[in-house]
């Protein structure tokens, strides 16, 4: 069996189309879905009744009054979680056919990935930046002030532009909209550090995995579409800190990853493809 965890924020409209395109995902294996409803509202219990519970027979729902933070809700849905893998997921993802059994296929035959990700597609089927090199301080300076000198160079480095890969591979960490998890390994390390509110938890908990000695890995030949909305971004740089609440969860979040983790990454991978 795998697990569905999806956690949801104030997206009953999402969330329903997210549904659909489980159910029509097809998948061979027994699957369970699990909603983790941060200031949880009547219209995601609605949605669960007229969609969740028609189309998988029931529903998990975990609802929380108060707003828990995507990283507590990932955790919650994990607790909860009975498969022997977990999609992890937010209700702006719709899953294409084909793409969840393509991912157990990829993790049942490399036991030593801990952690994968599929392709993640625009709806105009381009693809998003899903992947990425270890964060370092040059690397949230240049996103945030893009205009700094060489800048665009870390950028590029960071979102590994020059890595257009046909096939799986290594990877440093991957976006936490969609990410696949072997339960055996989540066992051994755990869920995501909750001192991390909104953001950097996919970074810090795939170099969980790394230290650990599981592999982290992106797998482009399972997609799926996603409504991608950076809200941490804003138009002023560090001034945003100032006016917008998401960018300022973003710079806090991001000094307690470095306090914890360091000014210089471990390890930065070069890929290296596997077999499939």
């Amino acid at each position: 069996m795998i697990s569905i965890a999806i956690v949801n924020f104030h997206n009953a409209p999402l969330l329903r189309l997210c549904l659909k395109s489980l159910a029509r995902a097809k998948t061979s294996e027994d699957m369970e879905v699990i909603v983790v409803d941060s200031e949880s509202t009547p219209e995601t219990a609605q949605v669960i009744r007229d969609e969740g519970d028609q189309l998988f027979g029931t529903v998990n729902l975990l609802a929380f009054k108060e707003n828990t933070g995507y990283t507590r809700g990932v955790n919650e849905g994990l607790v909860v979680s009975r498969g022997r893998y977990t999609l992890v997921m937010n209700p702006d993802v719709v899953i294409l056919p084909g793409a969840l059994d393509t991912l157990v296929h990829y993790m049942d035959l490399h036991p030593e990935v801990g952690l994968s990700g599929p392709e993640l597609l625009n709806f105009d089927g381009t693809r998003q930046h899903s992947f990425f090199r270890f964060y370092t301080v040059a690397t949230v300076f240049c996103r945030r002030m893009p205009w700094l000198p060489g800048a665009r160079r870390v950028l590029e480095r960071f979102i590994m532009r020059d890595i257009r890969p046909s096939k799986p591979i290594s990877v440093d960490w991957l976006m936490g909209s969609a990410l696949f998890v072997r339960m055996s390994a989540y066992e051994r390390i755990g869920g995501m550090d909750e001192h991390l509110f909104h953001y950097f938890n996919d970074v810090d908990w795939a170099w969980s995995f790394w230290e650990n000695k599981y592999r982290v890995a992106y797998n482009p030949h399972a997609s799926v579409y996603h409504y991608h909305q950076r809200l941490s971004k804003g138009r002023w740089g560090l001034l945003d800190a100032l006016l917008n609440r998401n960018t300022r969860w973003h710079l806090r979040d991001a000094l307690r990853f470095f306090s914890k983790r360091g000014l210089r990454p471990v390890h930065t991978l070069t890929p290296q493809p596997f077999d499939i």
